[in-house]
């Protein structure tokens, strides 16, 4: 028996992937709305890089599936 079984490593680091990609994705997907809302975080200055939060959007988005395909192939 393998230490990875035993602890359950792999569900784990796949469970990891699938939260890190989902909060690339709400994160910049919220700030993409409320940029197009107008709207900034209080107390912040300078520009809204749109296409900064859209390249870390697409990014989540293939990190997110990279986790869910991880953990259903199990």
């Amino acid at each position: 028996m393998d230490v990875f079984d035993v602890l359950g490593l792999d569900a784990l680091l796949g469970q990891f992937v699938v939260a890190l990609g989902g909060a690339l994705v709400l994160g910049n997907g919220y700030a993409i709305y409320k940029a197009r809302r107008g709207e900034a975080p209080k107390g912040e200055e300078g520009d809204f890089r749109a296409g900064r939060a859209w390249w870390l959007f697409a990014v989540g988005v293939v990190i997110l599936i990279w986790g869910l395909v991880s953990l259903l192939a199990r």
